[in-house]
């Protein structure tokens, strides 16, 4: 690391211009690379995609439908013979010059897509699918009915896509916008712990790396499809990670510089904070990294993508920041508020209570974890019930309409049966009589004319009583899928309540592959950087004691309720999205991974330097306390602006992160590390002569004479 540093800084110029060129680039194209990314969730090759891909290809449409809900005046009902014209006229408008198909009342004469009162009704409209950043298609089909109703008769919008459409439901900022709010917090930050204009340094790294990051991800949608979830990724998961490792270097040389000049201090803290930097990326690429191991096309693109988010933040962390540091950090430095460079007195008083009573500490601790752990238990994951995707509006007074006639909230994710239809065949009439006596089914429609029946097949629409989310949803997908695999006539199954169920399968299959997977080889790297099977094997089991706690905030917010409303206005979602855990996981992990190395590779120099265990403890919690809590509340930052998205799943994953991040910081790495490597004692800094020589590190580093 040293000679790389030398050899930088001998070419300062050159790197200096080609970061500048490459952020330059990357911020002029940085609406193209958001244009390229895509919104697909589906997974090709299960029963469910197939027949998605099937119903598309044959009638136009798939997935969740709009729903207009339609109220005739008082005095009047929607099934009197002179309705009947208005609600004709208004199924002909909401195919938009025919372009999408209408499953209403006037279809198929149903009494069940009539309210209790009678007078309101339903029209379901099935649309193709809208992709990220296309055009949103609910307002087309409100004004093409609202025009085809007379003036005293009211039209009300709701369905999945007006639920989660940021006009109907919660409002939010754009990805520029919630950076730049994570940045201002960041600044903050920044300016407490260095107390001088070195504290911009940090965030210059941060409005470096991010563009980059963009034209790298541009390169890569020309040669794969990648989930646009990474675009907030980048721009704030980036921005804490890059602040982070810029911290932690621009720390550490402030305090070689104190007894350096400025370019063998850059030097000096390179061989150390540079390699622990380096360590930290590549752990937190390999949390990434192993979401290639799902079989889900938008998840890998997630690990794809969002992996170059460390690798660009160390690279420039060890290459630009060196730089920037020995050509004018000192005159950055120059004024500080304040002078001490040594280690924090309130984080070495906090550090010698904790190794005075590590018992205790320890247990306290675990007891926190516990506590938020405890929740797990009882994680559901699926789709979130779509009454919780906003709160007033006119989606959630639609959907709240037809509730209160009687309609369940299910309609809004119908299931499309596709059936082989020969001429005089009684298919879909078979198929509909059986699927109509599934528990929980609450209507089934049959065709009803040639925008049913294409090219051999025939469209049967199963209407359910509860959302996939909601309890037992999910088992009434799955008993009329078992009902219709019976009958030879039936092509697929089609909608969300299916394509949840295959994803599903598909997603948490090998989620303990990939646990395992990250874990053994972030058990091998924390070895050979930390010297120490114990501290390595520590450090996994802490980072999934954290994990745990993420997804116990994530159920007690979200799922159970406990503050989804007083943080985000929102009513509980009752399940959790199902891809947000791995998500998580792959991101907390290799960021919890972070503080972890920060923390022991300091205690372990002060080891090697002599000190004992206790000693070496409080010396690295002295240095490294403050620059974890504050690196912590950086990151936090990032997470609140990535929860003012419009998107609830986003702001979901937004708490899981900043929860998991904050109680990783102070309850795991504060308290509980330091607890444990006091209570461990001299097993910490053990390593095999045979593991060490076949991890490459050679014989043991000498220690240096005890310090009395």
């Amino acid at each position: 690391m040293g000679d790389l540093t030398r050899w930088l800084l001998r070419h300062r110029r050159l790197v200096v211009l080609a970061w500048v060129v490459l952020a330059l680039v990357g911020a002029a194209t940085a609406s193209l690379t958001t244009k390229r990314l895509t919104s697909s969730f589906a997974v090709p090759g299960v029963p469910a995609f197939r027949a998605d891909a099937a119903v598309l290809a044959r009638y136009g449409g798939d997935g969740d439908p709009v729903i207009a809900v339609v109220t005739a005046p008082k005095g009047r009902t929607v099934d009197a013979a002179s309705s009947r014209s208005v609600l004709a006229r208004a199924s002909r408008a909401a195919t938009v010059g025919g372009r999408y198909r209408v499953v209403s009342v006037t279809t198929g004469n149903d009494a069940r897509f009539v309210t209790a009162d009678g007078r309101t009704t339903f029209l379901l409209v099935f649309t193709p699918p809208a992709g990220f950043g296309s055009k949103d298609l609910v307002p087309g089909v409100t004004a093409a009915v609202r025009r085809a109703l007379p003036r005293e008769w009211s039209e009300q919008t709701t369905g999945t896509a007006a639920l989660q459409s940021p006009t109907h439901a919660s409002h939010g900022n754009g990805v520029l916008a919630e950076s730049v709010i994570g940045a201002v917090g960041a600044l903050v930050i920044l300016a407490v712990v260095f107390a001088s204009a070195l504290a911009v340094l940090p965030l210059l790294m941060a409005g470096v790396a991010i563009p980059v990051t963009f034209l790298l991800l541009l390169g890569l949608t020309t040669v794969a499809s990648i989930s646009f979830v990474v675009q907030f990724l980048v721009a704030l998961v980036g921005l804490g990670v890059a602040i982070d490792y810029s911290l932690l270097v621009t720390t550490r040389w402030r305090e070689e510089s104190a007894h350096r000049s400025a370019e063998d201090a850059v030097v000096a803290t390179m061989e150390s904070a540079g390699r622990s930097v380096v360590v930290s990326g590549t752990t937190v690429a390999i949390g990434l990294l192993s979401l290639v191991v799902i079989p889900v096309p938008f998840l890998r693109s997630m690990g794809i993508g969002g992996v170059l988010i460390p690798l660009v933040s160390v690279a420039a962390a060890v290459t630009l920041l060196p730089v920037c540091l020995a050509s004018f950090g000192p005159r950055l430095d120059r004024h500080r508020l304040r002078r001490a460079d040594s280690a924090s007195l309130p984080w070495v008083r906090f550090a010698a209570f904790v190794t005075r009573h590590d018992g205790a500490a320890a247990v306290t601790a675990a007891a926190i974890l516990v506590a938020l752990v405890l929740p797990v238990a009882h994680l559901s994951v699926g789709q979130p019930v779509t009454a919780s995707l906003a709160q007033g509006g006119p989606a959630q007074a639609a959907l709240a309409t037809l509730r209160d006639g009687g309609v369940p909230s299910g309609v809004v994710s119908p299931m499309q049966v596709l059936v082989r239809d020969p001429r005089g065949s009684s298919a879909p009439e078979v198929v509909t009589r059986l699927l109509a006596r599934v528990p929980g089914v609450w209507d089934v429609v049959g065709p009803a004319g040639p925008r049913d029946e294409r090219g051999g097949t025939a469209l049967v629409t199963v209407l359910v009583r509860p959302q996939v989310g909601a309890p037992g949803g999910t088992a009434v997908v799955a008993a009329v899928r078992r009902v219709a695999g019976r009958n030879p006539a039936v092509i697929g199954v089609s909608g969300t309540g299916p394509d949840t169920i295959d994803f599903d399968h598909a997603l948490y299959g090998r989620f303990p592959l990939l646990l395992l997977l990250v874990s053994l080889l972030t058990f091998a790297v924390l070895v050979r950087a930390l010297r120490s099977l114990l501290l390595a094997a520590k450090a996994v089991v802490c980072n999934l004691a954290s994990l745990g706690a993420a997804y116990g905030v994530i159920v007690l917010v979200w799922q159970d309720g406990h503050g989804s409303r007083l943080l985000f206005g929102l009513a509980p979602t009752g399940t959790i999205t199902n891809w947000v855990p791995v998500v998580v996981f792959a991101f907390l992990y290799g960021l919890a991974i972070d503080y972890e190395v920060f923390i022991l590779t300091r205690m372990r120099e002060s080891y090697d330097a002599g000190r004992d265990t206790v000693a070496a403890v409080i010396d690295g919690i002295g240095r490294t306390g403050r620059l974890v809590t504050s690196a912590a509340l950086i990151l936090t930052f990032a997470f609140v602006s990535l929860a003012t998205a419009p998107l609830t799943f986003l702001k979901v994953l937004a708490t899981g992160l900043a929860g998991g991040v904050l109680v990783d910081a102070f309850v795991v790495r504060c308290l509980l590390v330091p607890a444990l490597v006091t209570l461990f004692g001299e097993w910490n800094w053990k390593l095999p002569p045979v593991l060490g020589r076949l991890l490459g590190l050679g014989h043991e580093r000498p220690r240096a004479a005890p310090v009395r």
